[in-house]
């Protein structure tokens, strides 16, 4: 896959890259390295046992985790996506916080796909 085709899936999956590579000054291989770490990071799994175990503070850690990594890899998306979530898990609003996983799901796993590609 050629530079092009890498940026237009990855931008398509809602990453904005132009800002992901300024703050790898640049470097299309330091860009990358860090989206194929990112598929090996376990907080998404993290964040979606505490929500099935009622863990409110476990989900707070695991999504304010999520939340800082998704936007040093200007995942804007799912920054935008957990960002909320973080805040109703601050709350301890276990509920409405829930409810918004399969969404966040949805995006989580369109950015995986494209990584995977890379």
């Amino acid at each position: 896959m050629s530079i092009t085709e890498k940026k237009a899936a990855l931008t398509a999956a809602g990453i904005d890259v132009d800002s992901v590579m300024q703050r790898f000054m640049g470097s299309e291989r330091l860009t990358e390295k860090f989206m194929k770490r990112f598929a090996d990071d376990e907080t998404f799994s993290q964040l979606e046992k505490a929500i099935a175990e009622g863990d409110s503070d476990g989900a707070f850690r695991a999504a304010h985790t999520l939340k800082g990594v998704a936007g040093n890899l200007g995942m804007t998306e799912l920054f935008d996506r957990i960002s909320e979530m973080t805040e109703k898990f601050r709350a301890h609003d276990m509920t409405t916080a829930a409810e918004d996983l399969a969404s966040l799901r949805t995006v989580y796993d369109r950015i995986m796909q494209v990584i995977s590609t890379l």
